[in-house]
């Protein structure tokens, strides 16, 4: 019963994550089709690819204020709300700044999304298997990278507004996770440290773990008191209690986007033909990384309960090296002719799917204690998009102005740096309760 329904719930609620991830990459396919329609200039054209960033961003920002006062599953609503007027506005529009108008809406709703989904599942999950129910999460957002690139390639046939279709076609799961968040419950550690609600609270609890849910309750009643029993006040997540967690979750959010992971998503198609492809080519092998990304992320989220959080990025970071070197030292050879470049650009999503891509959500989602759960899962996404939108936005001109090799040097560099970060810094968090692993960080502070 307990493993069927957590199961059940994180599988909604990571649905979310498909949706992430399909509106993050749907737009690499239309994005030349976009510019075309509407005569863009450059710099319209970098505005209207970075716009859902940019929402991203400020979603992402303002996550934990809903999923505190609101609730983790009412804020999963408005997520479900804004990816579904999001992908019907931008195939509707029928001029360009309404266009920007429901992309920047999408952008919220994923910001909102990469904070919430991670702390819902991580809240009802039980301790053994919280590494693989909150790693369905990125799971899903690579599902929905996958499925975003398959369906760009199929509607691309479609004739000169098939980009419309490629931005419509996500109105369908959106509509079915607003349908399904119906049938999930409320956090039970919100409703017990935001609502006072036990009963309700204890009641869900017997679910997750009915051996052992009296103790649970007890332990999360006092995750939220200080040593003399007082409940905590509310306190700013940068008073210099929480400074150790803060500085892991800053410091991987930051690797996880200087690997170039993002510019790769955005800009495939684009990598490809810098390095000898043609067009139908590109946006093939772009299926091409979709499907390695699957696959791989599959493997982590299926051996990360077992293996750990930080042996999955030991091994992930070396490859990551290997594979981001050998993309810099073909572009610096000339020798561009061949599928060198697009078998290690697989190579490399392959490394990143297996660690940092199955990684980043979990340890974020537990590395905070209950009270500030949701405001450190907001610095650790904010981190991360905002990252994201710096990569994104700049590397196209320090591509065309510096090449390729010396821009997949320095993600490579970068990479080797994250090596040394997880080697010295990063703990193992496998099999330990969110109370236990607050305990535990509490010793490094």
């Amino acid at each position: 019963m307990r493993k069927h329904s957590v199961m059940a719930w994180s599988m909604v609620v990571a649905l979310g994550g498909f949706l992430f991830g399909f509106d993050t990459a749907v737009i690499s396919g239309a994005e030349k089709s976009i510019q075309q329609f509407w005569h863009l200039s450059a710099f319209e054209h970098g505005l209207t690819i970075s716009i859902a960033l940019i929402g991203t961003v400020i979603g992402s920002l303002l996550g934990s204020r809903p999923s505190d006062r609101f609730g983790r599953k009412n804020t999963l609503y408005f997520v479900a709300i804004a990816y579904l007027l999001s992908s019907l506005g931008t195939a509707l529009a029928d001029s360009w700044s309404i266009f920007l108008v429901f992309r920047f809406l999408g952008g919220l709703g994923v910001g909102a999304s990469s904070v919430t989904a991670p702390i819902y599942i991580s809240e009802v999950s039980p301790a053994d298997n919280r590494g693989k129910l909150v790693g369905l999460f990125q799971f899903n957002v690579v599902l929905g990278i996958l499925v975003s690139y398959l369906s760009n390639y199929l509607i691309s046939q479609g004739g000169d507004n098939s980009w419309r279709w490629m931005l419509g076609v996500q109105a369908v799961p959106a509509f079915i996770f607003l349908c399904l968040i119906y049938l999930i419950p409320e956090s039970p550690r919100w409703l017990i440290l935001k609502k006072g609600d036990t009963k309700r609270a204890l009641e869900i609890l017997r679910i997750i773990n009915p051996l052992n849910c009296e103790q649970e309750l007890v332990s999360i009643q006092k995750s939220g008191t200080d040593d003399q029993g007082n409940k905590h006040a509310k306190e700013s997540l940068f008073s210099g209690k929480y400074k150790t967690p803060i500085i892991l979750v800053v410091l991987f959010a930051f690797f996880n986007q200087v690997s170039g992971i993002n510019a790769i998503i955005y800009y495939a198609p684009r990598i490809f033909e810098m390095a000898g492809l043609g067009p139908h080519s590109s946006l093939l092998s772009t299926v091409g990384i979709g499907m390695i990304n699957f696959i791989f992320t599959l493997l982590g989220i299926n051996i990360i309960d077992k293996v750990g959080r930080r042996v999955l990025m030991l091994v992930g970071s070396v490859g990551l090296i290997a594979s981001l070197f050998a993309v810099a030292f073909t572009f610096y050879s000339g020798h561009l002719s061949g599928f060198a470049i697009p078998v290690y650009m697989m190579v490399f999503i392959a490394f990143f799917a297996f660690s940092q891509g199955a990684v980043i959500w979990v340890f974020i989602s537990e590395i905070f204690p209950n009270q500030v759960r949701a405001k450190g899962q907001t610095l650790g996404s904010s981190t991360h998009w905002i990252m994201a939108a710096i990569i994104a936005f700049g590397f196209p001109s320090v591509a065309e102005s510096l090449g390729g090799a010396p821009t997949f040097f320095f993600f490579g560099f970068m990479m080797m740096l994250q090596l040394i970060f997880v080697w010295f810094f990063m703990p193992e968090t496998k099999g330990t309760s969110l109370e236990q692993i607050d305990a535990k960080i509490a010793v490094l502070h």
